[in-house]
């Protein structure tokens, strides 16, 4: 019976360990339902919600990737990313963290401070909605229209976008005036890029797990059980979008 205990004991501060370190980003959307979007991915055995090909949620996280064939889930448009204010967005992202696992990461939060490029010093709270074979290590792919399709595309399937999704197949488009031929849904996603995010490209962070906004719970349906924090969402369940006085209608 030592042996166990002691065992256990060795491992307790592992498990309790609070994710944190330096990292990179990169950008993406492609319209696949989010690896987190399946069962038995969290501690709590919740699901990021996903949506059918017009955008309605859908109840079951059984239902196969549109960037399957026959598949039927796609990545839901509320998952798109919004500032809170001038120096604060709220989003979503592919996860994958050194030495650690999607049971672990899955809808989880990591606040990031960018730390190089057009938005340094800026954060941004992600919850980790997905993975991705690609991915590096501490590596936070950040989900938003037009950021490119990458290694799978729905976007043609769900949306009519090109072939190769909206601009180049990894980095998506170049410019705001792209999005403004966008589905009304991702519009506001699109020009986020190009606003809050000023274009950055694939700035580095800085990053540590949070409790998630409740504000970004509300719209994915998922929260986990305490783990190395206590994952209670925090703040209000709606917060409106921040809107620079530039592009403000």
């Amino acid at each position: 019976m030592q042996f166990p205990l002691l065992f256990l004991a060795a491992l307790a501060p592992l498990a309790s360990a609070q994710a944190s370190g330096s990292g990179r980003t990169t950008r993406y959307w492609d319209c696949c339902k989010p690896s987190c979007g399946w069962g038995l991915k969290t501690n709590s055995g919740k699901y990021i919600g996903t949506c059918d090909k017009s955008d309605n949620p859908i109840s079951s996280s059984d239902t196969k990737s549109g960037c399957d064939n026959g598949g039927g889930a796609y990545m839901c448009s509320n998952q798109s990313p919004w500032a809170v204010n001038e120096t604060v967005a709220y989003g979503w992202a592919a996860v994958k963290l050194a030495g650690s696992n999607e049971q672990t990461w899955c809808c989880a939060c990591y606040e990031l401070t960018f730390t190089s490029g057009e938005v340094q010093g800026k954060k941004m709270i992600v919850q980790a909605s997905n993975t991705g074979g690609d991915l590096g290590q501490n590596h936070f792919d950040l989900a938003m229209p037009g950021g490119g399709v990458g290694l799978f595309n729905a976007c043609t399937n769900q949306y009519g976008a090109p072939p190769q999704g909206w601009g180049k197949q990894y980095g998506g488009i170049s410019s705001r005036s792209e999005c403004d031929s966008f589905p009304a849904k991702l519009k506001e996603g699109c020009y986020w890029r190009f606003d809050w995010f000023k274009g950055a490209d694939n700035p580095d962070v800085t990053f540590k797990q949070v409790a998630c906004p409740a504000a970004l719970t509300a719209k994915s349906g998922c929260v986990r059980n305490k783990d190395s924090i206590d994952e209670t969402p925090t703040g209000p369940s709606s917060v409106s979008t921040w809107t620079p006085s530039a592009t403000a209608a």
